[in-house]
């Protein structure tokens, strides 16, 4: 393959730590409708997939109606609280820094809400000058349907066999294999390695010195 041109980035789990206000927003929410809220740590299976996948999950499988007013109730709390506890990883910022040096374009796919990716992105990842930012839109099929990184990847310009694709979770890997990306997996997120490697990850790294290494190294 070709040395990578652009790279594209998850959100949650891989550029920011955002599960502790993910987990205060829904619990929340659960309580205000007379559910039962979860340990923190239950979370890291809960999201990756879509804040409707999150409701149905948390709420137990609730019916639909309930499960979509916990998820008002979620969305205004979270809209309030989204820089209460999450911040950056570390060295992430660096990382990205050190990609746009050399050249590489750089974007930002996730399940999350648009707008709340394009806030947390703009404030918590600074002076990273991405090309596009973009969370889940109407009409646009979530990862890991190929879709979106497919005409992200238009959009910076390069074909997907030249793009990287970041992530913490399957949803992640199989959305890079499907769009035919070198799909790398960080082990700081929200799931495991051994998920990342069964699900097709080309690498797998465990620091953000790591993660610039190999992305530097694809395809040499």
């Amino acid at each position: 393959m070709p040395a990578l041109r652009a790279v594209i980035f998850d959100l949650d789990g891989t550029l920011v730590d955002s599960l502790g206000d993910i987990a205060t927003a829904m619990n929340h929410a659960l309580v205000q409708h007379g559910l039962p809220p979860h340990p923190e740590d239950a979370y890291l299976l809960f999201v990756g997939e879509g804040v409707a996948r999150l409701a149905q999950r948390a709420t137990g499988g609730a019916a639909p109606a309930l499960q979509g007013e916990v998820l008002a109730t979620y969305h205004a709390y979270y809209d309030a609280h989204l820089f209460d506890r999450t911040r950056a990883y570390p060295g992430v910022v660096g990382v990205l820094q050190a990609l746009q040096a050399d050249g590489v374009r750089l974007g930002v796919l996730s399940n999350k809400s648009d707008d709340f990716v394009k806030r947390l992105a703009s404030r918590l990842l600074p002076g990273v000058a991405f090309t596009a930012v973009y969370g889940e839109r109407p009409g646009i099929p979530r990862k890991p349907d190929p879709t979106a990184a497919l005409a992200l990847a238009e959009e910076l310009g390069v074909a997907p066999g030249a793009c990287g694709f970041v992530g913490d979770t399957s949803v992640d890997m199989d959305t890079a294999r499907a769009a035919g990306m070198y799909g790398v997996g960080v082990t700081w997120g929200f799931r495991t390695a051994a998920e990342l490697h069964a699900h097709g990850a080309r690498a797998v790294v465990f620091t953000a010195e790591g993660l610039l290494a190999a992305l530097r190294d694809a395809g040499r």
